[in-house]
């Protein structure tokens, strides 16, 4: 049944009744959502189920990521791509398809974007109209805007599984011979630096989260990345660093500044989500400053392309 044009009804209602006196809780707005689907003559008449799903529509888009959330929600969707506010695609399960719907709006698209980016501290607009940000799950989020994006609005959304790839797993799945595991625990645990590469969608983030299991669990590590997206475990003196895009009257915090300063917080080990420009150059600098622990840092450097960076460490 379309309820497209009850929905928005409805959703102006529950914003009327809301207003703007006070902040409210999600069970206060989920509850008003109901009340106004009650007082309805229209809605009220409405199987069980129906209401159910246009209360959560609502909600989802009120208080959530809109269409998105039900996709964020479900464990087999790997990747969303929006195309424009009517173009939404989705991977799921290993297929990729066209959703039926997409937003209302393009300011509707904007006003997610907004909330995503707002979530972890980000800004994007004309001005500065690329970010990459992440969800409060973890999820990787690519935002490019127009004039730069002439399709409209942007928005790659690539999410990790709920519980971390571990080395057993990879063992399972026969992604990984017994042997080339137990050598490459050797090398993490002796303070290797290790090297990882390859395309997009590779598997490059959940391999670097399967090799840094290895890391001793009493040793000081620091992370730095673009935008947090390792899930280190078990580590308790753990520092995790996130590079600040640079707008008016905020300096930009790149990954070239995270690096040199974690050389004076001390750590046992470093580890670099990615390393794709200058900041490789800061890597060989550090080599000849003679300082006394660089030896024992573990470096993990991947990238998004095929190349391999000429560094040793």
């Amino acid at each position: 049944m379309d309820l497209t044009s009850e929905k928005e009804e409805l959703k102006e209602w529950v914003r009327e009744r809301l207003g703007f006196g006070r902040e409210y809780t999600d069970d206060e707005v989920s509850e008003f959502i109901d009340d106004c689907i009650m007082e309805s003559d229209k809605l009220r008449a409405l199987p069980i189920g129906e209401k159910r799903r246009l209360g959560k529509e609502v909600f989802d888009s009120l208080r959530r990521l809109d269409i998105l959330q039900s996709f964020i929600e479900n464990k087999d969707v790997t990747e969303i791509m929006i195309n424009g506010h009517s173009n939404v695609f989705v991977e799921k399960s290993g297929a990729l398809g066209k959703l039926d719907n997409g937003f209302d709006s393009e300011e509707k698209l904007m006003d997610v974007i907004q909330q995503i980016v707002a979530g972890c501290n980000r800004t994007v607009n004309e001005a500065s109209p690329i970010v990459d940000a992440r969800l409060e799950d973890g999820s990787r989020v690519n935002i490019v805007l127009p004039p730069v994006a002439l399709s409209g609005p942007t928005v790659t959304i690539r999410r990790f599984p709920e519980k971390p790839v571990t080395m057993e797993g990879l063992l399972s799945y026969g992604s990984i011979t017994k042997e080339a595991a137990d050598f490459l625990k050797l090398l993490v645990i002796a303070g290797y630096n290790i090297f990882i590469s390859g395309g997009t969608g590779s598997g490059k983030t959940t391999f670097l989260n399967v090799l840094s299991g290895f890391i001793p669990h009493d040793e000081r590590v620091i992370t730095i990345e673009d935008s947090a997206e390792l899930q280190l475990q078990g580590i308790e003196n753990l520092v995790r660093l996130e590079t600040r895009n640079g707008s008016p009257g905020v300096d930009e915090i790149s990954i070239r500044d995270l690096i040199r300063s974690s050389l004076r917080m001390r750590p046992d080990r470093i580890v670099v989500g990615e390393v794709r420009g200058g900041e490789a150059l800061d890597m060989l600098q550090c080599l000849n400053t003679g300082h006394p622990v660089l030896p024992s840092y573990l470096h993990f450097f991947h990238q998004r392309n095929h190349c391999y960076s000429a560094a040793l460490l």
